[in-house]
C-alpha cells in the first residue's frame, strides 16, 4: 500500500497543470461531461441576438413616441413619462442583480429577465385590443368611416347647433387611462433588461483570453447597433399602415400619414418585440452555470499544458511535484476560510463600512466628480432630443413620422456607428492615455455642438392656418395667443372652434374645418373629398382659381423640403464627429479613478445616469415642446387631447435652445477637468494598465502566487 501511495504521489508530482488533472481525472476528480453547445462562441452568439433584441425593442418604443401620444390623446410631457419609466424599472433591481447576481446561474437569470422583457412589450401592445377601433376628431361626426358611395353635404348649414360642449350622456372614453398599460410594460422591460449587460459580460470576461475579450464586447455593441437600425425602419414601415389595418377599410379613412390625426400600426412592433424577446431567452437555459471546456477549445496546442487563463489564476505556473500538491491543499484552507467568513456575524458590517469608505474616497476624487457632472449634462441634452427627433422633423419640416423614423435609421445610426468604429481605431493606433482621450472627446464633442447650432437656422416657416397663424384675410398674426377663429365669412355656419378637420384652400391657406372655411358643398368619398363654393377662400386679398378645398392641411414648400435635405446632412455629419470622440469619451469614466474603485464608480455612474437623466429628461423635455402647442385637440367626451398644431419657429427655438443649453456648460467643466488630468499626469498617460495586459507581465515574469492572487482581486473590482 505504501508502494502504491508512493507511486501516486509520484505520478501526482510529475503531472502538468490543474487542468490536466480536473479534465483527465488523476485519480482527483472525475471528468465531467459537457454538452457540445456549451462553450463560448455560443454563449457569445446568443448574448448578441439577446443584445439586439433589448436593442431592438428600446428603439422601437422611441419610434411609436407620436403614435402613443395621438392615439391615447395625452400630452407630450405624459408621453415622456411612459418612455421614462424604462429607467425606473431598471434602477428597481440594478444593485440587486449587479451585486448578488453573479453567485447565481448568469445565463438563466439573463434568460429570466429576456422572458421578463417579453412579457413587457406583449403588455405594451394590449391596449390597442381593449380600446376598440380608433376614432379620430372629425366634424364629419363621431365615426372615422364613411359610407363608400359619392355624397353631397354642406359643411355650413344656417341655425345649426354649435358642437364645443361635450355630450352630457357621454361617457369616459373606453381608452382614456389605457397608457397606464404602456408605463408598467415598460418597467417591466426595463427590469428584464438589468441583467442582460453586467452578468452577460462578466461571463464572457470569465472564460475568454484576455485579448479576445474587447472583440466580443465590439460584437455585442456591433449587433446592438444594428437593432436600434431595425426597430426604427420597423417603426416607419408600421407607421405607414393604419392603426386599425386588416379591421377596416381603409378606402373610407379621410386622413394620411401626413395628417397630425394619423396613427399607425404601432402594436404591431410590440408584439413583435415581444416574440424576439422571448425567443432570446430559449438558448440561456441550455447553457451551464461553468463553461469547464471552453479554455482548451480555444487553446493552441503549446497553450493545452495549463496555461489557460482560468488555471493561471488559480496556480503558480513553475511549481512542480511537492509545491504542486502543498498550493493545492492550501487553494482548499482558503475555500474553507472564505466560507466561515461569509458567516462571520461581523461581516456584514465590515463590507458596508468598506463600502462606504470607497464612496467616499469616490466622491472626493474631483477628476470623477467633474467628470460625472459635465457627463450628465450632455446625457439630459442627449435623451432629450433623441427622443423627441422624430416628433421635431415631423413639425418642423411637415414629414411624416413614418419618414423621420426612417431617416433616424437609415442616416443617423450607421453614421454613428462608423464614427464609434473609426474613433476606436485612432485610439489604438496612437495609444491614447487618459490626456490624450480627454482632448480627443473634447474636440470632437465640441466640434459636433457647434455644427448642430447650424439647425436654428435651417428650418421653416408656419404654415398659413387661418384663424391662428393668418387672419382670414391673409395678414400674418405676430400673437398666436389672440386667436381670431370665427370671420364674417363664417358667421352663419354656427362652427365648433374646438375641432380639428383641416382642409387646404386653392388659395395655399389651411382651415381648421371645411364649416370655418364656409364651404357650401362637398362631393367625392374618402380621402377624395372636395369642398366647393367656399366663401372664406373667396376673399378679396386672395387670388384662388376658384373656392375649393381638398381634406388635410396644405403641404410646406418646395423650399421646406430643401432645408429638411440640408438638415439631414448636417446631422449625420454632426452624429458621426460626435462618435468619432464617444469610445474615447468611454474610459475616462474607468481611467480617472484608481483600479480598486472602477465597479463602483460604473455603479454610481449608472445610477446618476439614469437618475438624474434617463427618467426626467423625456419629461421636461415634452413639457417645454407642450408650450409651444397652438392648437389642442378635443376629445370625443370633451377634455384636451393631442396636440393638432405647433408654432414651428416657437419649437425650434425651445426644443433646440433647450437641447443646446443644457449642453454648453459642460464644455467648461469638460476644459476644467483637461486641466485638472494635465497637472496630475504631467507626463501626458494618466491611464492605468489594463487588466489584460498586466496579466500577461505578471505570468511572463513568473510572478509569485501572493501577487497573482492580488492582481485577481484587483480585475475582478475593474469588472
Amino acid at each position: 500500500m505504501t508502494s502504491e501511495k508512493e507511486s501516486n504521489d509520484s505520478n501526482k508530482s510529475n503531472m502538468d497543470p490543474p487542468q490536466v488533472l480536473i479534465s483527465n481525472g488523476g485519480g482527483e476528480i472525475p471528468p465531467t461531461k459537457v454538452s457540445r453547445c456549451a462553450n463560448l462562441k455560443v454563449f457569445l452568439v446568443t448574448l448578441c441576438f439577446s443584445y439586439f433584441a433589448k436593442a431592438f425593442s428600446g428603439s422601437y418604443m422611441k419610434s411609436s413616441i407620436t403614435q402613443i401620444e395621438r392615439r391615447f390623446d395625452i400630452s407630450s410631457s405624459t408621453v415622456g413619462m411612459i418612455d421614462g419609466s424604462f429607467e425606473i424599472g431598471n434602477l428597481l433591481v440594478i444593485a440587486f442583480v449587479s451585486y448578488f447576481g453573479a453567485q447565481f446561474h448568469r445565463p438563466r437569470i439573463i434568460a429570466a429577465g429576456c422572458i421578463l422583457m417579453s412579457i413587457g412589450s406583449f403588455l405594451s401592445a394590449m391596449p390597442h385590443f381593449f380600446m376598440g377601433l380608433y376614432k379620430y376628431e372629425t366634424a364629419r361626426g363621431p365615426t372615422s368611416l364613411q359610407s363608400n358611395t359619392t355624397f353631397s353635404m354642406s359643411p355650413c348649414l344656417a341655425n345649426q347647433s354649435v358642437v364645443d360642449t361635450p355630450n352630457p350622456d357621454c361617457v369616459t372614453e373606453n381608452g382614456s387611462h389605457m397608457w397606464i398599460f404602456l408605463l408598467v410594460g415598460n418597467i417591466l422591460r426595463g427590469i428584464g433588461e438589468t441583467p442582460i449587460t453586467p452578468l452577460g459580460i462578466s461571463y464572457l470576461d470569465d472564460y475568454s483570453r484576455p485579448e479576445n475579450t474587447p472583440l466580443y464586447i465590439a460584437c455585442l455593441h456591433t449587433v446592438a447597433i444594428f437593432g436600434l437600425m431595425t426597430g426604427f425602419m420597423l417603426g416607419s414601415y408600421l407607421a405607414r399602415l393604419y392603426v386599425d389595418v386588416g379591421f377596416v377599410d381603409t378606402d373610407t379613412i379621410t386622413i394620411t400619414p401626413q395628417d397630425t390625426r394619423w396613427v399607425g400600426a404601432w402594436w404591431i412592433g410590440f408584439l413583435l418585440a415581444g416574440i424576439i424577446t422571448l425567443m432570446s431567452a430559449i438558448p440561456f437555459f441550455f447553457l451551464p452555470k461553468i463553461l469547464k471546456e471552453d479554455k482548451s477549445e480555444e487553446q493552441n496546442p503549446q497553450t493545452k499544458e495549463g496555461e489557460g487563463k482560468e488555471d493561471k489564476r488559480k496556480e503558480k505556473p513553475t511549481l512542480k511535484g511537492e509545491s504542486l500538491v502543498l498550493w493545492f491543499e492550501i487553494e482548499e484552507q482558503l475555500d474553507v476560510a472564505s466560507e466561515q467568513i461569509k458567516t462571520f456575524p461581523f461581516s456584514h458590517s465590515f463590507l458596508i463600512e468598506g463600502f462606504f469608505a470607497a464612496l467616499k474616497k469616490l466622491c472626493f476624487n474631483r477628476l470623477f466628480v467633474i467628470f460625472m457632472c459635465l457627463t450628465l449634462m450632455q446625457t439630459n441634452s442627449f435623451i432629450g432630443f433623441i427622443t423627441y427627433k422624430p416628433k421635431y422633423m415631423e413639425q418642423q419640416y411637415g414629414q411624416s413620422i413614418a419618414k423621420a423614423n426612417f431617416v433616424t435609421g437609415i442616416a443617423t445610426l450607421p453614421a454613428a456607428a462608423l464614427g464609434m468604429f473609426l474613433g476606436g481605431l485612432i485610439m489604438k493606433r496612437y495609444k491614447l492615455g487618459l490626456f490624450g482621450a480627454s482632448k480627443m472627446a473634447y474636440c470632437t464633442s465640441l466640434l459636433a455642438f457647434f455644427l448642430s447650432l447650424s439647425a436654428f437656422f435651417i428650418g421653416c416657416k408656419n404654415n398659413d392656418v387661418a384663424g391662428i397663424t393668418v387672419t382670414y384675410d391673409g395678414v400674418k398674426l405676430d400673437d398666436f395667443q389672440a386667436k381670431l377663429i370665427y370671420s364674417p365669412c363664417n358667421s352663419d355656419c354656427h362652427c365648433s372652434s374646438k375641432q380639428w378637420d383641416p382642409v387646404c384652400g386653392d388659395n395655399g391657406v389651411t382651415y381648421m374645418s371645411a364649416c370655418l372655411a364656409g364651404c357650401k358643398a362637398s362631393a367625392g368619398t374618402g380621402r377624395g373629398t372636395v369642398y366647393h363654393n367656399c366663401s372664406c377662400i373667396d376673399s378679396a386679398l386672395f387670388t384662388a382659381v376658384n373656392s375649393s378645398a381638398n381634406l388635410g392641411a396644405c403641404p410646406r414648400g418646395s423650399d421646406c423640403s430643401q432645408m429638411f435635405l440640408i438638415y439631414v446632412i448636417t446631422q449625420a455629419i454632426n452624429t458621426f464627429i460626435f462618435a468619432l470622440g464617444a469610445s474615447a469619451g468611454y474610459v475616462l469614466l474607468l481611467w480617472c479613478v484608481s483600479p480598486e474603485l472602477k465597479s463602483l464608480a460604473v455603479g454610481v455612474y449608472m445610477l446618476l445616469i439614469r437618475t438624474l437623466a434617463g427618467i426626467p429628461a423625456p419629461i421636461y423635455f415634452g413639457a417645454i415642446i407642450d408650450k409651444s402647442c397652438l392648437k389642442w385637440g378635443t376629445r370625443q367626451c370633451g377634455g384636451r387631447g393631442a396636440c393638432r398644431l405647433y408654432d414651428a419657429n416657437s419649437f425650434r427655438r425651445s426644443f433646440l435652445g433647450l437641447t443646446a443649453g443644457i449642453r454648453a456648460p459642460s464644455y467648461i467643466l469638460f476644459f476644467i477637468f483637461i486641466v485638472m488630468v494635465k497637472r496630475q499626469f504631467p507626463t501626458g498617460t494618466g491611464a492605468a494598465p489594463k487588466p489584460q495586459e498586466k496579466e500577461e507581465e505578471l505570468y511572463s515574469n513568473g510572478a509569485s502566487a501572493e501577487e497573482s492572487a492580488a492582481f485577481q482581486t484587483e480585475k475582478e473590482t475593474h469588472i
